[in-house]
């Protein structure tokens, strides 16, 4: 029999919106299917609702400092924060309104919503219904980790997805994970009032970044009044009522103790794969996501899957990256490798940390000859009028100038690494980025600096005087 659709996309994040858009676009007849919300994680409970708290307590630290941009506040003012979170679920609102269902109806994919189960690879049930597809994108995104840590489970804790859902800030809270999650919401949090402590396993938070720049980034934390307890690991949860107690344990097993009103688990997360039989379908799985070869088609050679689900990075850009090549290698004849060779990231703290491709310490145990240029902010022009001196951008590269990796900390880092990923992407030398014309007094010229050492540094060898003097002398 005729297949219902000649492709099927299950779940309606980022990843799952750009599979069924651009399979609507190529011909195909397409259904999207959502369990919840369509949006994603990012719309409802990552992204969005996480910068609109950043912002809101960037501008409540801008205004508490007024006076070192000259500007004097009014004797005594007095700032009220209780209308950031229903100021945070206005800008979710208003974001998720931008792609209701009726939007992608327009486009010619069936939205439906419910919980669809695998019967085999070419059909699943949805309501007791059955469906069937010539081809699937699996996109069901991921979830909060929450460990199976002694009495976690009888507390009231929180996650990303419903801390937003607050009325009122807490007094105080410990964030369990000193990763980007937990780091950015920790910030946020500590500016507006919140007494904020973190408990981290590894010896250091965001222990992914080059440990130069986020030390950085934990200075500021500091400043800000963040307690960080690093290399500590949660063992125990108890609570009164009104407050919550976790008992944290060192390397030497010592033992010691934090307290807060509020508990925020930010430990990582896992992949949605439950509830889909899919081993129903031959598509093999594990609890850390689907297993997919670099076209991202699993077992099931009609089965493609993309985003969170898949990995190996949990970002809503490389989810909307691996929907396009999944989109293309189900419907068309030639098939296209992921390439995650120029994957950038970034924490929107303040200042900005932003990573592209390997740490000084990965590249120096990869390759024998590596160079590190380094730019400070507090040398660009643009970073000083604005009173954003402190950072630096910080780039790893091959004898021969390619970039192996590129790192800033500083105001606007996640605009400012596109550079990078550019030459990177291109497999260009930096000396391209020092040539290029930078407005001035602009950041960019952060990227350019950097870029300039590496000119520096040829120019003043003892082959390239030489070879000046040389052409000088015949000149004459």
């Amino acid at each position: 029999m005729k297949p219902d659709y000649d492709l099927i996309v299950i779940g309606g994040g980022a990843a799952g919106l750009v599979a069924a858009t651009g399979g609507a676009m190529m011909g195909a007849k397409t259904a999207l299917i959502e369990k919840n919300k369509l949006g994603g994680d990012c719309t409802w409970y990552g992204c969005i609702p996480s910068k609109a708290l950043l912002k809101s307590s960037q501008v409540f630290s801008l205004l508490k400092h007024s006076d070192k941009y000259g500007i004097s506040s009014a004797q005594g003012a007095k700032f009220d924060t209780d209308n950031v979170m229903p100021h945070v679920r206005s800008i979710i609102k208003e974001i998720s309104s931008h792609h209701p269902a009726g939007v992608f109806e327009k486009k010619g994919i069936k939205v439906l919503f419910g919980a669809p189960k695998f019967v085999d690879n070419k059909t699943i049930l949805l309501d007791g219904k059955r469906m069937s597809a010539k081809r699937f994108i699996i996109c069901t995104g991921s979830h909060p980790m929450v460990p199976p840590i002694e009495g976690l489970k009888d507390i009231d804790y929180l996650t990303n997805e419903n801390i937003f859902d607050l009325e009122a800030l807490p007094e105080s809270i410990t964030v369990l994970g000193g990763g980007p999650i937990g780091i950015e919401l920790s910030q946020a949090l500590a500016r507006l009032g919140v007494k904020v402590s973190i408990v981290e396993m590894f010896d250091r938070i965001l222990f992914r970044e080059d440990e130069e720049l986020a030390r950085v980034l934990r200075e500021n934390l500091v400043k800000d009044g963040v307690k960080i307890y690093a290399g500590k690991k949660a063992v125990k949860f108890s609570k009164n009522r009104q407050s919550v107690t976790v008992t944290i344990e060192d390397k030497d097993k010592k033992l010691s103790t934090v307290t807060s009103e509020r508990v925020l688990v930010a430990v990582g997360r896992s992949a949605n794969v439950r509830g889909l039989d899919l081993e129903k379908a031959g598509v093999k799985y594990s609890n850390k996501g689907i297993e997919a070869d670099k076209t991202l088609k699993t077992d099931a050679p009609n089965i493609y899957a993309a985003g969170d689900i898949v990995g190996p990075y949990q970002f809503s850009h490389i989810a909307e990256y691996q929907a396009i090549i999944a989109l293309g290698n189900a419907l068309l004849p030639f098939k296209r490798a992921v390439d995650y060779g120029a994957v950038p990231w970034c924490t929107f703290t303040e200042p900005e940390l932003a990573h592209l491709g390997l740490t000084e310490v990965e590249a120096r145990s990869q390759y024998k000859n590596v160079n590190v240029y380094r730019s400070q902010y507090s040398a660009n022009d643009r970073a000083v009028t604005d009173l954003q001196k402190e950072g630096m951008a910080k780039v790893i590269c091959d004898k021969k100038g390619k970039i192996l990796g590129a790192h800033i900390v500083g105001a606007n880092a996640g605009e400012l690494i596109h550079e990078y990923v550019l030459a990177k992407s291109a497999k260009l030398s930096i000396d391209k980025l020092s040539s290029s014309i930078h407005i001035y007094p602009t950041l960019s010229q952060v990227v350019k600096s950097s870029a300039d050492q590496r000119y520096m540094s040829v120019m003043s060898s003892g082959w390239f005087k030489a070879m000046m003097k040389f052409f000088i002398k015949i000149l004459r």
